[in-house]
C-alpha cells in the first residue's frame, strides 16, 4: 500500500470520526498493542482490512508514527505467521507520512472453509473474533462451531430421527416424490421397492446398528413429513407483520404487531402457506414495463418464493440451531427473511448476485426438494441449478424494484427487500418529460435510481441492471452524451448522477473547468474524501440522497440505511455533513429507535 492510499484512509476516518469496518488505527508509540491479534482475527474472519500503527485515533487520527518500524514489522510478521491458526498471510510495510513512519498491515480475508482464524494462545473458542462496524466482537461458541463444521460438507440433514417411523412421511408427498424420481431417473429407480428408492436418496436411513430398521432422516422428514414438528417443534417458520419500521415499537393504537403466526408442516407446505399469508398482507401497485402498465404485488412472488425456499433449505440443521425458526418479518418499508446459519462454502455476500454456482449446506435435503412437488402443482420446491438468486433479482428488476440486500453474520443469513418501486407514477411522468427515445431497459432503471437521489458508479450500474462492464460503460456514456446524467471524477472513481436540466449540466461543467482542482475531481468518487463544489449553505453533493429521502418526512438512521442501501457509517457521515450546515436536526434521543432526523427550512427554528 502506497503513502497516498494511506492518506486517503486517514482522511476518511477523520471525516467519519472513528475507525470503520475495514480500517483500524493504533497509536502504538509504546510498542505493539497487547491484543492486536483480536483485530487480525476479526479482519481475517470477515472481509479483510488494514491496520495502521502510528496513527492516533483519540486525537483526530493524528499521524504520530512508530519509533522502530523494523521491529514493529518483525513483531507483526511473527504474530500473523506463528501465533495465528491458520497463519495469516498479511502484507506488511512502512510508509512515510508527514515525516513520520506508519506501519501498514493488510490482512486478507480467509476463505470461509479455512475459518475461524484464531489466536493459538486462546484456542478457537477463546481467540476467534469478527469485525462489526469499527470494533472487534468475540465469536460465540455456536458461531465457532458452525465455522468449523462448514470446513467440510455438513451431514445434519442425513441424521436419523430415531423416534420416527416411515409412516411419518406424508403419503401424497411420498407418492409424488417417487413418481418424479422414476420419471426423471428411470434407469435408477424404475425397478425395486419404494423403501429402496427412499433409502438411496436418504429420505430413509438406517437406525442405529440395525441394518433392517429404516427411519426418516432429518432432511426426509422436512421434505416429505406429514408433521415434522411432532419431532422437531421449532423447525418451522414465524410470520410477523409490524405496524412500524422498527420491531418492538408500538403503533399509535398501541399494537406491537398486526399479524403474528407460526407456520408448521413440511417445507413445501410451509412455502405455500407463507406465500398465502404474504399475499394477504401485500398491497398491489402499478408498474411500467416497456410501454405497458400492469398491477403486481408490492414484492414479486417469484423473488419472495425463492427467498423462502433458500431460507428453509439452507438453514443450519445442527443440534445447536434446531431451536431457532426461520423468520419472516414484514415492515411498512421492507420485508426481511432470516434463517439460522450463514452462507456455506466459497460464495460470499458480494458474489451472490452474479455467482454462477451455489453451495448448499444441506446438500442431501436440497437434492430431495428437486423432486418434491409444491402443493398447488406449480413445479417442484427448487430446481437445484444455482440460478435461484439470479431469478430473484431478475424478477425484482422486471418489477422496477431495488435488488435485495444480503447480510451474513455467521450465525444467521438475512435477505432484505426494500419496499420501494423505482418506476412509480411520478418517475414515469418525469421520464416522459425528458423526451428521449431509444433508451434501454437498463438505462431506464438506472435513471430511475438516480432520479431517486442515488449517485452511481460503473460497478453499481452493473449490479443494479445486470449488464456487463462493456455495456455499462457504453450506456453510461450515452446517458452523459444525451445530457441526462452528469459525471464527476475519472476512470474507476467516476460517479454519475442525474442532471435536472441541460442548462444545469452546462453550468456545472463550466464551473468545474474554471474552479475545481483536478485532484479533487479524482477524489470525488470516494466517500468522504472530496469537498463538495456547492456553497456552504447548500446541500453537499455526497449527502444529496439523504437530503432527498428526508423530503418525504422524518426518518431514523436505520430507515435511511434501508432506503438508500448505505452502510451505517456512510449514513452517519452524510447526516453529519447536513447537520454541520444546519440543514437537518435530530428529534429524540440519538441511540433510541424513536430518534428521527428531519429537514430544516428557513422557517424551522434551529436547534
Amino acid at each position: 500500500m502506497e503513502a497516498a492510499d494511506v492518506v486517503e484512509l486517514i482522511m476518511t476516518m477523520r471525516d467519519l470520526g472513528n475507525d470503520h469496518s475495514v480500517v483500524e488505527a493504533k497509536r502504538a508509540q509504546g510498542g505493539p498493542p497487547s491484543r492486536l491479534w483480536e483485530t487480525i482475527s476479526a479482519f481475517a474472519n470477515t472481509r479483510g482490512g488494514v491496520i495502521l500503527l502510528g496513527v492516533d485515533e483519540k486525537h483526530d487520527f493524528a499521524i504520530t508514527g512508530v519509533s522502530d518500524p523494523a521491529q514493529m514489522e518483525m513483531h507483526l510478521a511473527n504474530l500473523c505467521s506463528n501465533s495465528m491458526d491458520p497463519p495469516v498471510r498479511a502484507v506488511i510495510n512502512t510508509v512515510a507520512i508527514e515525516g513520520a513512519q506508519v506501519v501498514v498491515t493488510e490482512v486478507p480475508a480467509l476463505p470461509r472453509n479455512a475459518r475461524p482464524s484464531f489466536y493459538k494462545g486462546e484456542g478457537p473458542y477463546g481467540g476467534s473474533y469478527i469485525r462489526v462496524a469499527d470494533g472487534d466482537r468475540h465469536l460465540t461458541d455456536y458461531e465457532v462451531g458452525l465455522l468449523i463444521a462448514d470446513r467440510g460438507q455438513p451431514r445434519d440433514d442425513e441424521r436419523p430421527i430415531e423416534n420416527a417411523l416411515p409412516g411419518a412421511l406424508d403419503p401424497d408427498l411420498r407418492s409424488n416424490y417417487l413418481r418424479l424420481l422414476r420419471r426423471e431417473k428411470p434407469r435408477l429407480f424404475q425397478s425395486g421397492d419404494e423403501n429402496e428408492a427412499l433409502r438411496l436418496t436418504k429420505v430413509l436411513v438406517q437406525s442405529g446398528d440395525d441394518p433392517e430398521k429404516l427411519v426418516p432422516s432429518l432432511g426426509g422428514l422436512l421434505a416429505l413429513g406429514t408433521y415434522p414438528q411432532e419431532y422437531l417443534p421449532q423447525v418451522d417458520l414465524t410470520f410477523v407483520v409490524y405496524p412500524t419500521n422498527e420491531s418492538g415499537a408500538s403503533s399509535i393504537g398501541g399494537a406491537r404487531f398486526i399479524d403474528n403466526v407460526s407456520i408448521d408442516g413440511s417445507i413445501p407446505v410451509i412455502v405455500e402457506d407463507a406465500m398465502t399469508r404474504l399475499r394477504q398482507r401485500m398491497a398491489k401497485r402499478s408498474v411500467i414495463s416497456g410501454v405497458a402498465r400492469r398491477d403486481v404485488y408490492e414484492y414479486p412472488e417469484e423473488a419472495i418464493r425463492e427467498a423462502l425456499v433458500n431460507a428453509l433449505a439452507h438453514r443450519d440443521l445442527g443440534a445447536a440451531a434446531l431451536g431457532t425458526q426461520v423468520q419472516v418479518e414484514m415492515y411498512p418499508n421492507r420485508l426481511e427473511i432470516k434463517n439460522p446459519g450463514g452462507l456455506h462454502g466459497p460464495v460470499t455476500v458480494d458474489d451472490l448476485p452474479t455467482a454462477a454456482t451455489s453451495s448448499a449446506r444441506n446438500a442431501t435435503l436440497y437434492k430431495m426438494l428437486e423432486y418434491v412437488p409444491l402443493p398447488d402443482g406449480a413445479g417442484t420446491v427448487c430446481e437445484n441449478r444455482g440460478s435461484g438468486i439470479k431469478a430473484m433479482i431478475a424478477s425484482l428488476r422486471q418489477a422496477g424494484m431495488s435488488v435485495p440486500r444480503f447480510a451474513d453474520d455467521i450465525a444467521s443469513f438475512r435477505v432484505t427487500f426494500p419496499n420501494a418501486t423505482l418506476l412509480d407514477d411520478e418517475t414515469v411522468a418525469w421520464m416522459a418529460g425528458l423526451g428521449q427515445r431509444g433508451l434501454t431497459d437498463s438505462q431506464v432503471l438506472a435513471l430511475a435510481r438516480m432520479h431517486h437521489g442515488e449517485v452511481m458508479k460503473n460497478a453499481s450500474y452493473r449490479q443494479e441492471t445486470g449488464v456487463d462492464s462493456r455495456v455499462a460503460t457504453a450506456e453510461l456514456r450515452d446517458l452523459v452524451d444525451r445530457q441526462l446524467v452528469t459525471t464527476t471524477g475519472q476512470r474507476g472513481g467516476a460517479t454519475y448522477q442525474v442532471a435536472s436540466s441541460t442548462g444545469e449540466q452546462e453550468e456545472r461543467s463550466d464551473s468545474e473547468d474554471r474552479d475545481l482542482d483536478p485532484t479533487k475531481v479524482e477524489l470525488d468518487g470516494i466517500d468522504g474524501l472530496a469537498e463538495s463544489p456547492l456553497a456552504e449553505t447548500e446541500v453537499p453533493t455526497l449527502a444529496l440522497p439523504v437530503w432527498e429521502a428526508l423530503s418525504a418526512g422524518p426518518r431514523s438512521r436505520t430507515e435511511l440505511e434501508l432506503e438508500l442501501g448505505l452502510e451505517p457509517h456512510e449514513v452517519r457521515y452524510r447526516l453529519g455533513r447536513l447537520r454541520e450546515r444546519g440543514l437537518v436536526r435530530l428529534v429524540g434521543e440519538a441511540r433510541s429507535p424513536q430518534g428521527r432526523w428531519e429537514r430544516l427550512t428557513p422557517s424551522t427554528p434551529r436547534p
